[in-house]
């Protein structure tokens, strides 16, 4: 009789703790699903994607937007808040665009560095929109009114081309001065070029996503993260310079490249080094940077405005 009732209870103790882990793991399964389901993200097509990152240029960002001329609902921009003192959103935004324009913002809690605010950039346009094309744009920088026009009409044409840049402007805002930057245009030009200097100003670029798809900014090269990542794709696609003056670059006496332009020199070397597939060519490109790093910028800037003067 003792045994029956001890069988009993152990049976009613046993079910008990079949239906608790059934009602935990109906409650697991909901949360997961929940959870799961609040992280997918609501894919959107569009021709193209701006992206741009800012930093504590918010007069600069807004002049760069407005430069922007396409069918509003054809093209999105996200912009890249790295830790700017005065949060860019959407709602500030707004107040100078209409919101016919697709406009995303992701803040960074505090300034991370340009690469890793592109590579979130990045992330979040793989993840999130379905678009035939990536762009870039600084703040400050300007557009024609022609360039995404021509971009992407170039680009929906040449289907065997998958990076894309143009000639451009540079322009100090405060002096007026400024000169023009002129490139090789074809694909085998180009990647001779590369050893001696970035043939890819980035506010000029546009690329094919699903060429691209998954690719990041190195890390490796601190402040020239754009050369790194430009040479890295012209070793596997091919690639083309538009000749026409499309983006206008404004000279920033406190921007990334003059303020950190030891840093970044002494990264353009480390690029030529690993990417550089012909030796003499990387070589005198080695030594075209280690004299560079000898003279100073302004010394630099006269000279290229002297010859390049708009």
């Amino acid at each position: 009789m003792l045994n029956y009732i001890c069988f009993n209870f152990r049976l009613k103790l046993l079910r008990r703790y079949q239906r608790s882990l059934v009602t935990l793991a109906n409650y697991s399964t909901t949360t997961i699903m929940q959870s799961y389901s609040t992280q997918i993200p609501l894919i959107r097509n569009f021709d193209f994607c701006v992206l741009m990152p800012a930093h504590n240029n918010f007069i600069g960002l807004v002049e760069s937007i407005k430069s922007i001329a396409y069918k509003k609902d054809r093209y999105v921009i996200l912009i890249v808040d790295d830790g700017s003192k005065i949060p860019v959103t959407k709602t500030t935004l707004y107040e100078h665009f209409s919101t016919a324009i697709n406009i995303e913002v992701i803040r960074l809690a505090h300034n991370q560095g340009i690469t890793i605010a592109l590579n979130t950039g990045l992330e979040y346009i793989y993840n999130n929109f379905s678009v035939q094309f990536i762009a870039r744009l600084d703040c400050g920088d300007i557009c024609t009114p022609e360039r995404f026009h021509t971009q992407v009409e170039y680009l929906q044409s040449n289907k065997n081309i998958d990076l894309i840049g143009s000639w451009c402007y540079f322009k100090n805002n405060e002096s007026g001065l400024a000169y023009k930057y002129i490139t090789p245009t074809e694909h085998e030009r180009i990647k001779r070029s590369m050893n001696f200097r970035n043939v890819f100003i980035h506010p000029t670029v546009m690329w094919r996503f699903s060429a691209s798809k998954q690719l990041k900014y190195p890390e490796d090269y601190q402040y020239a993260e754009d050369y790194g990542l430009f040479y890295e794709m012209i070793c596997t696609m091919k690639s083309a310079i538009i000749n026409q003056y499309l983006v206008t670059c404004e000279i920033n006496q406190t921007g990334i490249s003059i303020k950190n332009r030891s840093v970044q020199l002494k990264s353009r070397l480390k690029v030529i080094s690993f990417y550089g597939k012909n030796e003499v060519l990387a070589f005198l490109g080695a030594i075209k940077l280690r004299l560079m790093m000898m003279i100073p910028h302004q010394f630099i800037f006269f000279t290229k405005n002297l010859i390049y003067k708009v």
